[in-house]
């Protein structure tokens, strides 16, 4: 059998994608979800879920070319988010509730403060930031429910996860954070993950009403830090990542 091969262990007791059950979750999708979801995702050859994990066999698109254009992903989530309004944790209750792991989510985020705190090219601004967040991770996290109403969401809709067809057609990947959630935080992750400052704008209007972003930009601002910890001081990710936390900040001080 010919595709991408995805297999996923178990996860560890009580991990996030453990809490989260991930990996089981992506199968599910690509059994329940996929065959209607009115957006292009790879197809499915083989899905099995073991003792021993799960396996996918999806369609290769490693000749598509990674990413998208932002506006056209912006509108290509909004598609999604406006078909399922209101239906999806209706017809999948076993699809991620809003706030799911928060406490996890939390405690990561307080153990990686002191790492924050301590790189020399995190602007103050956004150290202050992160410094306001310690002990809040669960609270805005929760803060996301009142965001609109509930849809199919992405859950990790960043450039990384979206390739584009030579004929320019967009197929969206990786869906192991598919969620139930208001449909502005995969535009809020979709911004902060991947869209230059100079775009946001343009980016959130081809999306469509987005009169709560600033709502859930906290709960994605965490997100944003603890990947930015990930980089390497002084590195182009880390200042792409700084660019990026900075028009979030600044769109919440607004």
């Amino acid at each position: 059998m010919h595709g991408f091969v995805k297999r996923r262990g178990v996860p560890e007791p009580g991990s996030i994608p453990e809490v989260l059950d991930m990996f089981r979750a992506e199968v599910r999708f690509y059994r329940e979800i996929a065959p209607v979801v009115g957006v292009r995702v790879p197809a499915c050859l083989h899905s099995e879920i073991a003792a021993e994990g799960t396996t996918l066999v999806l369609e290769d698109l490693s000749s598509w070319q990674p990413g998208a254009d932002p506006i056209a992903h912006a509108q290509l989530l909004s598609h999604m988010h406006q078909h399922w309004a209101g239906q999806a944790p209706l017809r999948w209750p076993w699809l991620r509730p809003v706030g799911a792991a928060a406490d996890l989510v939390g405690d990561l985020f307080d153990r990686t403060m002191p790492t924050l705190a301590a790189r020399p090219d995190l602007p103050a601004n956004l150290r202050s930031l992160a410094g306001r967040l310690v002990g809040r991770v669960p609270m805005v996290e929760q803060d996301i429910a009142s965001a609109g109403p509930l849809t199919l969401v992405h859950g990790d809709a960043s450039a990384h996860n979206v390739r584009t067809s030579p004929n320019g057609e967009l197929a969206l990947l990786d869906w192991e954070d598919v969620s139930a959630a208001p449909g502005v935080i995969d535009l809020a992750w979709l911004l902060l993950s991947s869209v230059d400052p100079s775009q946001w704008a343009a980016v959130t209007a081809a999306y469509g009403p987005a009169e709560h972003l600033t709502t859930v930009l906290p709960a994605v601002v965490v997100q944003g830090l603890l990947s930015f910890a990930d980089t390497a001081e002084g590195s182009a990710e880390a200042q792409a990542w700084i660019g990026r936390l900075n028009a979030a900040e600044h769109w919440l001080a607004a």
